[in-house]
């Protein structure tokens, strides 16, 4: 690959991340102040002070401000719970991220990669030893894990196994 090729795959692996930070920045924290300061502010301001009944209640922001936490925290809280342990929403999001993520099908570098994956490589082919010095193995058992070690070479090589719907070289 030539250093110009390098260079473009380099900036735009890091426009990439840029943008992941800035939607997890933004969507988490920066709009969530404002969007939580914006609610409090407009349903005060336009709703409680035009009803008299409720500009009763709150005479002031601060009040408006202080009951509205106490009732929405615990409300956006038991949501969110619900979102995650009572729904299939949750589930459903998970499921799509798992399919979207090459990294389902290939091995995640650093210790899985460096470490997890050979040795269990090296675990199988030693088993496979002990199984066939002791005339325990099968046939159909000796092809499966044939088929096992074939996969792990693959995985330590950067290849893939299964059916990915994406691979890095989508992303990138």
């Amino acid at each position: 690959m030539s250093t110009l090729n390098l260079r473009k795959l380099a900036t735009l692996r890091w426009v990439y991340r840029a943008w992941y930070y800035f939607r997890i920045g933004y969507g988490t924290y920066l709009t969530f102040l404002l969007g939580y300061a914006t609610t409090l502010v407009t349903l005060y301001y336009l709703a409680v002070k035009n009803m008299p009944d409720l500009l009763n209640i709150f005479p002031h922001f601060e009040l408006f401000v202080l009951v509205a936490s106490v009732v929405g925290v615990p409300l956006a809280v038991a949501i969110g719970w619900t979102h995650l342990k009572r729904s299939g929403l949750f589930s459903s999001e998970t499921v799509v991220g798992v399919e979207s993520n090459p990294y389902t099908y290939r091995l995640t570098p650093g210790v899985t990669q460096e470490a997890i994956a050979p040795t269990l490589l090296l675990l199988l082919k030693q088993n496979r030893k002990i199984l066939a010095s002791n005339k325990l193995l099968r046939p159909e058992d000796e092809r499966k894990i044939e088929e096992l070690e074939r996969k792990w070479q693959i995985l330590l090589s950067g290849g893939y196994v299964g059916q990915p719907k994406r691979t890095m070289k989508d992303v990138a």
